[in-house]
């Protein structure tokens, strides 16, 4: 070092906030690699809460081959075991601080992998669930009951939604937002209302929607301020009855959402997502499409 030149400074050395600042451009695994190993300042600055205030495994998708038997999919150990050393460390690093957590669609969690996820993000305000596959009754339901300040669900479709809304209403007080990737019948329709009826935003959009479904959420849900069914396809009525598309919202419809804050709907034959809905018969095939489609919402506290 030459005369009058300054100590070089150690990366262990920069101020906290700088380290955080830095660490935020670094991807999930990389902060969950080595970065929290380098030294205890780095270890510390892993362990911000700004890093974990949304914890986002989007990136991780199960391998996976389909099975005639319940829970219909085989899921290769090593993808298990992937995700499930991903959840130990982030949540180990969050310290409690996840507010949002986001799986993959496509993404099969146990039940095991779900209680240890609600354990450890006891202030949980949103929730991006998996695909339903290998989660249990007793596994969801113990969650949820952990996650008592659960704001906004997002979840695939369930061919069994009572026990799920049952248990939000029961569980979570500050519930608001729901948004669900599959159809909705007049079960679902039936459960919300029974359950949520507090219910301020629902997104069912790029789905099977039945029109009386849509009747008996907009008659129901007296609190709802934002409702999307863009690019939905709308039948007239439930099977076995001949099914009918709708081309365009009638009178009796257009006055029921007058009273809503937002109304978004798309019903376009030009538009590409409203073919695509048609195309795949109302029940979305995502993965044929753009990878991350699954994630845009027309409702921006939605939108992933």
């Amino acid at each position: 070092m030459e005369e009058g030149d300054s100590p070089a400074r150690r990366w262990e050395d920069l101020d906290i906030d700088v380290l955080v600042k830095i660490l935020q451009s670094f991807d999930l695994f990389e902060l969950t690699s080595a970065l929290a190993q380098v030294c205890r300042a780095w270890r510390l600055a892993c362990s911000d809460q700004l890093l974990w205030k949304t914890l986002d495994l989007s990136v991780l998708k199960s391998n996976f081959i389909k099975i005639p038997l319940e829970p219909y999919v085989y899921v290769d150990s090593q993808s298990d075991k992937t995700l499930t050393r991903l959840l130990e460390i982030c949540l180990n690093l969050s310290q409690r601080n996840t507010l949002t957590l986001i799986f993959h669609y496509n993404l099969y969690v146990s039940d095991t992998q779900l209680t240890y996820a609600a354990e450890r993000c006891p202030r949980l305000k949103r929730l991006v669930m998996p695909a339903w596959n290998r989660i249990k009754k007793t596994g969801i339901c113990s969650a949820i009951r952990m996650w008592e300040d659960l704001e906004s669900l997002t979840m695939p479709s369930i061919a069994n939604p009572p026990y799920v809304m049952e248990e939000i209403a029961r569980s979570c007080r500050n519930f608001a937002e729901l948004k669900i990737i599959g159809p909705c019948d007049m079960l679902f329709a039936n459960t919300l209302v029974e359950f949520l009826p507090n219910l301020k935003v629902l997104s069912v959009r790029c789905t099977m929607l039945y029109k009386p479904a849509l009747v008996i959420i907009l008659d129901g849900l007296k609190k709802l301020e934002v409702l999307n069914i863009s690019h939905c396809l709308i039948i007239e009525v439930p099977p076995p009855a001949r099914k009918k598309i709708l081309t365009k919202l009638d009178e009796s419809i257009l006055e029921k959402v007058s009273s809503l804050r937002k109304f978004i709907t798309c019903m376009s034959d030009s538009c590409i997502m409203c073919q695509r809905t048609r195309n795949d018969e109302g029940l979305m095939r995502w993965y044929k499409y753009e990878e991350g489609l699954w994630k845009v919402d027309e409702v921006r506290s939605l939108a992933i």
